[in-house]
């Protein structure tokens, strides 16, 4: 029998790894731009065509290669960073597994041209398959020029799962942001499809910022500074007032790496408790300096997971370094304390004399006239009620006439001698009001009583009705959602938009990722009744907006959106219509919080069961849900 277990050849090995390490275009970015770094790079630019798909060429001034170090550097596992394990908990690079340009090369062909300073000429090695085709001398500048081409060219279904330009582009430039930002002594640019996109020169932390993320971002971020003997917190973070509902401003370092990390963003997040709008997040740029063997950041093979030793320090450390901040540059809401009725103390004067303070004295004050003035209820008291304001109106001294003792009167007879003196009555007047049983969301006989009793909101959130299986329950904001869906529909299949011209347009500012995405739907927002005019590399006009959004604004409308698109896949046009129009209902209905009037409800009502779709919202979420009469009796049982 033949043996059954033997070795991967190198080629078929590389292919593996490279599944594990390049993912997409982005990724190979963020391996060649990191090698830059570690090399000593000072300027770096990236040039991609087709959102890396087809060219992918990054052009650094560093270090460079000798011809043997230019042709191992594509061996898999080899690296200059690492002799011994223990290197591993020690790092202060950023690439160290020696498994990107191995498994880069894998996947696409490849053509590197390197040179050393020292050195007259430089190496031109070409790959393709793991295969080298060719090594030759060539001339060219110090450092390194990475060209690969046709990624994934030959594993085809890996290239069938690439998404569309736009999205593979939004990919690339969060990688290029990540880098830029760990690193703003260098300068950086990208070029896509020869548009200028980036162009980012060296500086410190807070202009990469607003280079980045447009001028507005300067005004909208505060610093944030603490050093403490387990790890130095430093970078900026968003005023309250700025947050936004889109993600994408959100950044940890560590040790100048980027990484991601759920339970840290959550310490961010309580640190912000109650003075953020709801749904919003705040931007962070947040850096952590700490000793590298208290954290692991080998577990995970693009390296943006890091695990610490004692997380639930540093947890504490940073959301008290992000309460701080915000206290010192008053972003915390301040104790208002009320003055009224508040205890005067006199104040010596200059003559050391006390100041005597104003006080109005009324000699003639009854505190029982504002009990008399008031009606009464004779529900629980009878006539004792009554007696009671007599004594009152007479005053309680002159219960105490002819009374020499000091005994108390009998207070029992005087109350049953004025209750003889007066019939006690029991039919309603004026004043007293038989209390009257209403049946809860029952039918009325008449109009009004069928209108007040029909619906109900719970926690103004649900609306509540009965119908003949039991007690129906409506999600208002879904509802609302379904609603504006199918209007949005209607219009695209009658071929017209329904817009309002605003009287005075609103300007919206961008970065370049958002700007991207923009442009990218402006013809799909535009089919909606949303017209943008660009004004400048960062800034849109908006002309009108859809007809009968009045619950949110052009900027919250147009965040939501990029909240939606920022990580969505779609790919077809029809689909990315439909999703737009998804994106713009969700935020365009009533939110949940909103007191709702009964007309409201029921107009809420109708219009839901005259959608095609009533039950499931635009997203598929549940709209209604019927408690039949069988299921609450058992509540009862």
């Amino acid at each position: 029998m033949s043996n059954v277990i033997q070795l991967l050849p190198d080629s078929v090995a590389n292919q593996i790894a490279a599944g594990e390490v390049i993912q997409r275009p982005a990724s190979v970015i963020k391996e060649l731009m990191e090698n830059a770094i570690d090399a000593g790079a000072t300027n770096i630019q990236v040039i991609t065509r087709d959102a890396g798909k087809s060219l992918i060429q990054v052009i650094d001034n560093g270090c460079g290669m000798n011809e043997t170090d230019a042709r191992m550097a594509f061996e898999r596992h080899a690296t200059s960073k690492i002799r011994e394990a223990s290197d591993l908990f020690a790092l202060q690079t950023m690439g160290f597994r020696g498994e990107a340009l191995a498994s880069i090369a894998a996947i696409a062909q490849v053509e590197l041209k390197t040179r050393r300073e020292e050195d007259d000429l430089g190496v031109q090695i070409n790959i393709a398959a793991s295969q080298v085709e060719s090594q030759e001398p060539v001339q060219c500048p110090v450092g390194s020029q990475f060209c690969i081409k046709n990624l994934f060219y030959n594993v085809p279904a890996r290239r069938r799962f690439l998404k569309k330009t736009s999205t593979e582009l939004r990919h690339i430039i969060n990688e290029f942001q990540r880098v830029a930002l760990a690193h703003p002594n260098v300068a950086l640019s990208l070029v896509h499809n020869d548009v200028p996109m980036f162009s980012l020169p060296a500086g410190n932390i807070k202009q990469r910022i607003v280079n980045m993320n447009g001028k507005q971002m300067g005004n909208n971020i505060i610093p944030i500074d603490t050093d403490t003997v387990m790890v130095k917190i430093t970078g900026f973070i968003g005023k309250p007032e700025s947050a936004k509902k889109t993600m994408g401003d959100q950044f940890f370092f560590v040790n100048n790496r980027f990484m991601k990390h759920p339970y840290l963003h959550r310490a961010v997040m309580d640190a912000y408790d109650n003075i953020l709008q709801p749904e919003t997040i705040p931007a962070y740029f947040i850096f952590l300096e700490v000793d590298p063997q208290i954290i692991d950041v080998n577990i995970h093979p693009t390296k943006t997971e890091i695990k610490f030793e004692d997380e639930r320090a540093f947890w504490q450390l940073l959301n008290a370094a992000i309460r701080e901040s915000l206290g010192k540059f008053n972003m915390m809401p301040s104790i208002d304390f009320d003055t009224t009725d508040q205890i005067h103390i006199p104040v010596s004067n200059h003559e050391g004399e006390l100041v005597e303070p104003t006080v109005e004295v009324n000699p003639f004050y009854n505190p029982f006239e504002e009990e008399r003035k008031q009606p009464v209820s004779s529900y629980g008291s009878g006539g004792t009620a009554t007696f009671r304001s007599k004594a009152s109106a007479q005053g309680w001294e002159n219960l105490y006439d002819g009374n020499e003792s000091n005994e108390l009167p009998d207070f029992s007879a005087l109350a049953n001698s004025e209750m003889e003196k007066q019939e006690p009555s029991f039919e309603p007047n004026e004043q007293e009001q038989e209390p009257v049983q209403q049946t809860f969301l029952s039918g009325g006989t008449n109009e009004e009583s069928a209108g007040s009793n029909r619906f109900f909101q719970l926690k103004n959130r649900y609306i509540l009705t009965s119908v003949k299986s039991g007690l129906m329950m409506i999600d208002q904001k879904r509802a609302h959602e379904r609603i504006i869906f199918e209007g949005f529909i209607r219009t695209l299949q009658r071929g017209a938009s329904l817009s309002q011209k605003c009287l005075f347009p609103e300007e919206l500012h961008f970065g370049p990722e958002e700007m991207a995405m923009v442009n990218e739907l402006k013809p799909d927002l535009l089919t909606l009744g949303l017209e943008l005019q660009q004004v400048n590399d960062e800034t849109f006009s908006v002309l009108s907006t859809p007809a009968g959004l009045e619950n949110v604004s052009a900027a919250q409308l147009i965040d939501g959106i990029l909240t939606d698109f920022r990580d969505g896949e779609v790919d077809l046009q029809k689909e990315v219509t439909e999703q737009v129009a998804t994106s713009m209902a969700r935020r365009g209905a009533i939110p949940y919080g909103k007191v709702l009037t009964t007309l409201e409800m029921s107009e809420l009502f109708d219009q839901l069961f005259a959608c095609m779709v009533p039950n499931f919202s635009p997203s598929g979420k549940t709209i209604i849900s019927i408690m039949d009469m069988d299921e609450m009796q058992k509540r009862f049982m």
